[in-house]
């Protein structure tokens, strides 16, 4: 049984804790906050764009509660700390908990640039523990389901591909989000989720030519890219915060293939993942298992305990992901196509 500390407790700290419900191998041992620290356990008040409406109640008698990180890196019995911490932070914390023996969960983005996320990707090279760079789009149902079409060739090669991930400006922890030089804003928040998964299912981009603009953050809340890959598939994908209130959160996929096009919208709900194959008549898909939280999570602790490093996502491609993602700034910034080593 794996022991972890989850650090930060903020939206996705939460979403994590509630996600280790369904992991199994694991047991949530300590949490940490320096300032956002309920003893009593309710985190009732905590709230952000995804995930069910359930409120998260500890029973505090089976956790240890850490202000200080150091001082929960001490705990001999803590294996895992998975860090949910705004991004200026990911570096210190993840380099100092790989540095004391343990594994480690980061959340996207692994840092701001990747002079930094670099900086983290060789601490864990020198580690004899584990990292992971917390990607979630490639353990959901839906995405996973569109890869293995993808990989598999079932409708012939991919002509087209669009990827959507849109919201409201985030209601909670504007006092990191807005920092745009720290955050990247909701080029770095939302939309590197779609950037990475370009790059899992078509292989680093060649070059990006990218549009966008700043509203809140002083970064970029709003892209528009499209990627030049490999396979010649026209690949693009727009991230935004600019969405007025009461739009709520969207994320959303089209892959036209050769003989089908596979169309995802979350706000379908229950018909939210349609295919349109060549001579038959539109289908609903329902792809099986849990949400991506838990499975990246799951896929981390299923690592460990077998005693081999994470392969769905490795720090590789999370470092990847903020070198694409900073190639995009630099397009939208330029003007101009940027090309990737």
């Amino acid at each position: 049984m794996i022991q972890v500390g989850v650090v930060g407790m903020g939206f996705m700290g939460v979403t994590h804790i509630k996600a280790y419900r369904q992991v199994n191998g694991v047991r949530l041992a300590a949490i940490c906050d320096s300032v956002r620290l309920p003893l009593d356990g309710d985190f009732s008040k905590i709230s952000g764009n995804l995930g069910g409406g359930e409120t998260l109640r500890l029973d505090m008698t089976q956790i240890k509660a850490y202000r200080d990180f150091n001082e929960m890196l001490q705990n001999p019995d803590i294996q895992l700390v998975d860090i949910c911490t705004p991004t200026s932070s990911h570096a210190p914390l993840a380099t100092a908990a790989l540095k004391a023996g343990k594994h480690v969960i980061c959340e996207k983005p692994l840092a701001r640039n990747s002079g930094i996320a670099h900086d983290i990707v060789q601490a864990a090279s020198q580690a004899q523990t584990y990292l992971l760079p917390a990607m979630c789009i490639r353990f959901w149902p839906e995405w996973a389901y569109a890869k293995k079409l993808i990989d598999d060739s079932v409708f012939g090669k991919v002509l087209a591909a669009r990827f959507r991930r849109v919201s409201e400006p985030p209601a909670w922890g504007r006092e990191s989000y807005f920092q745009g030089q720290q955050s990247g804003g909701a080029l770095l928040d939302l939309h590197i989720h779609d950037t990475d998964f370009v790059q899992f299912c078509f292989g680093r981009p060649l070059s990006v030519c990218s549009h966008g603009c700043s509203r809140f953050s002083g970064a970029m809340d709003h892209v528009v890219t499209q990627y030049r890959v490999k396979s010649g598939a026209v690949v693009y994908a727009e991230g935004s915060w600019l969405m007025s209130s009461g739009h709520g959160f969207n994320m959303a996929y089209t892959v036209a293939f050769e003989k089908a096009t596979l169309d995802y919208d979350l706000s379908r709900g229950a018909e939210a993942l349609r295919l349109f194959e060549e001579g038959k008549p539109p289908q609903t898909i329902k792809c099986p298992g849990a949400d991506g939280y838990v499975g990246e999570l799951q896929h981390m602790v299923d690592s460990v305990l077998g005693g081999k490093p994470p392969s769905i996502v490795t720090p590789a491609d999370g470092l990847s992901a903020v070198e694409i993602c900073e190639a995009e700034e630099k397009s939208i910034l330029t003007k101009q196509e940027v090309p990737l080593g």
